[in-house]
């Protein structure tokens, strides 16, 4: 295994245990009856979702943030300001209640630990769909929430998404590292598209896996544990 000046954690299925088949479904449910005194939960939803999809598509115009907002608000008549303390609340309130669908993996954390402790530059590289608290509070339910990491993506900070390739280069960009010195550890397609900008990548099978033909071969494949062997002996 060559050596790396700077590792790309993906968080969800991952470092943490979470299917977001089986995550998100609650997430929306538990977020629309917050706005249900405003419009149906499947109105709701829909107009979640299609704001969503902007962010999917941001082609680096601007945050991830600037983007979902100008598709999102106004909402149900109710403008931005009006609007954010609720959610606010949601995540300070309801959103660690998710925590129950979520499972640590006691691997994470050493592999993690290992990673700055050899000197590697570390960043949380999750998709940038949520805001900081939300990404924070998982990233506490897996365990790692308290290291120094160099770089940790949200929706506030970064200006695309996975599988996008500008979000890859932008972290490398970030942590002041070439894409071939960084390698990017996911679990799905999303993650593993990292190889086409020059990084190498690491897939850690789960739930969540299921790589299609024209998705680039890993670098390499194997558990966190297996991770943690590599690179204490490369």
């Amino acid at each position: 295994m060559m050596k790396f000046q700077a590792i790309l954690f993906d968080l969800d299925g991952t470092l943490l245990d979470s299917n977001m088949e089986n995550f998100l479904p609650h997430y929306f449910s538990r977020l629309a009856a917050r706005v249900a005194h405003l419009a149906p939960p499947k109105v709701f939803i829909a107009h979640l979702l299609a704001a969503t999809e902007q962010m999917l598509a941001n082609d680096g115009r601007a945050t991830n943030e600037a983007v979902f907002s100008a598709a999102f608000y106004p909402f149900a008549g109710q403008t931005r300001a009006e609007l954010e303390p609720v959610f606010d609340d949601f995540y300070a309130r309801d959103f660690p209640g998710l925590q129950e669908y979520t499972q640590r993996k006691p691997e994470a954390r050493t592999v993690v630990q290992l990673a700055f402790a050899l000197g590697h530059k570390v960043a949380i590289a999750t998709n940038p769909l949520f805001p900081e608290t939300a990404i924070r509070q998982r990233m506490a339910w897996a365990g790692v929430d308290d290291f120094p990491y160099d770089w940790v993506t949200t929706y506030e900070n970064s200006r695309c998404c996975k599988p996008n390739l500008c979000y890859f280069d932008a972290i490398a960009a970030r942590l002041g590292v070439p894409a071939e010195a960084c390698l990017v550890v996911g679990d799905e397609d999303m993650d593993m598209a990292a190889s086409r900008a020059g990084f190498a990548t690491y897939l850690v099978p789960g739930a969540a896996t299921a790589l299609s033909p024209d998705t680039p071969e890993p670098t390499y494949r194997g558990s966190l544990a297996d991770l943690a062997n590599l690179f204490e002996t490369s």
